[in-house]
């Protein structure tokens, strides 16, 4: 399967981290691939842990990038909120809210299980029209700078398996479980039905 022809999304909470670094990776490496949180707001770390900046999927990553370079431009660039913002910007406008999207794609990947449990969830509950198959499955990934380019290296490895499958139905647990293997982590994956 030719990486232009799967599609494949990837979801995290604020779709800001996790699954906007490994959008970057298989964008660059030419999969056609979406991003997502499933969030009911979008959250980034703010001075203190109880108190995040929240803004809503309608907000821009430049609107929350110049929004950071007010409140404390120093804190925000040092903490690589700023970096990140940057990356994302000249991904996309803005994050996304998977629960929104009515776009059907053959690999849902999730970045958390409570995500994963979301996404399955909302899947669940759609109306059945066309009966394709999606596969959704979990690498948990710590919402750091550093997991979440392990973990889209990961993702994307996975990906590049599944590309060079000849029947992705037929292999995929079989590709999993080398890929644990290879990984020493444990996925979670169902399959859910448009």
């Amino acid at each position: 399967m030719a990486s232009s022809q799967l599609r494949v999304a990837v979801v995290c909470r604020s779709n800001q981290n996790r699954s906007m670094e490994a959008h970057h990776i298989l964008n660059r490496r030419g999969f056609n691939v979406r991003s997502f949180g499933t969030g009911t707001h979008v959250k980034l770390p703010g001075r203190t842990r109880d108190k995040p900046n929240i803004y809503d999927f309608r907000t821009t990553y430049e609107q929350m990038y110049n929004d950071l370079v007010k409140r404390d431009e120093y804190f925000y660039r040092q903490n690589g909120i700023l970096h990140m913002l940057d990356r994302n910007k000249r991904i996309k406008p803005r994050p996304e809210r998977f629960q929104n999207c009515q776009d059907q794609f053959d690999l849902i990947l999730t970045c958390e299980e409570r995500v994963y449990d979301q996404v399955v969830e909302d899947l669940y509950s759609r109306e059945q029209e066309t009966c394709q198959p999606v596969h959704v499955v979990n690498v948990d990934i710590e919402d750091n700078e550093e997991e979440a380019t392990l973990g889209a290296f990961l993702i994307c490895k996975l990906c590049q398996y599944i590309q060079l499958s000849d029947d992705m139905e037929n292999e995929i647990d079989e590709l999993l479980l080398k890929l644990e293997e290879k990984s020493n982590r444990t996925f979670l994956h169902t399959v859910c039905f448009y």
